[in-house]
């Protein structure tokens, strides 16, 4: 027998990938990779502490990582959070869309807090 309706066309990795998550995640390795040690508002935190990341964890946190990189890590992290998220979204339907999206909006509200504590110590490289 003959199908009358072709197999929808198979989606690639990274096909619904956004420029702006590019532009931000190149931004979040720029700053990775300068992680000068210039005084800023950041180097008033204690650095980190080890940290258990589960109780049966592999993984942890190292102690003695700058407040300021463990924020560029954290808006990392985040940034990739929402890069999944939205790839979920594409595939999900009805309620579990809107659960996602509600996700991906409180995942960027928490990058956005965390990326105005990393700038709040730099210079201001806009001019008015």
């Amino acid at each position: 027998m003959k199908k009358l309706v072709p197999d929808p066309p198979l989606t690639l990795p990274g096909q619904f990938r956004t420029p702006e998550h590019d532009h931000d995640t190149q931004r979040i390795r720029l700053a990775l990779a300068a992680n000068n040690a210039e005084a800023s508002i950041l180097s008033s935190l204690k650095d980190t502490a080890p940290t258990s990341i589960g109780r049966d964890s592999l993984f942890n946190v190292r102690a003695g990582i700058s407040a300021e990189e463990a924020l560029i890590h954290v808006s990392l992290l985040l940034d990739c959070a929402v890069q999944v998220s939205d790839e979920i979204t594409e595939r999900a339907s009805g309620v579990e869309r809107g659960l996602i999206w509600s996700m991906i909006h409180s995942v960027e509200m928490a990058r956005a807090v965390v990326d105005s504590l990393l700038d709040a110590g730099k210079p201001s490289t806009t001019a008015r």
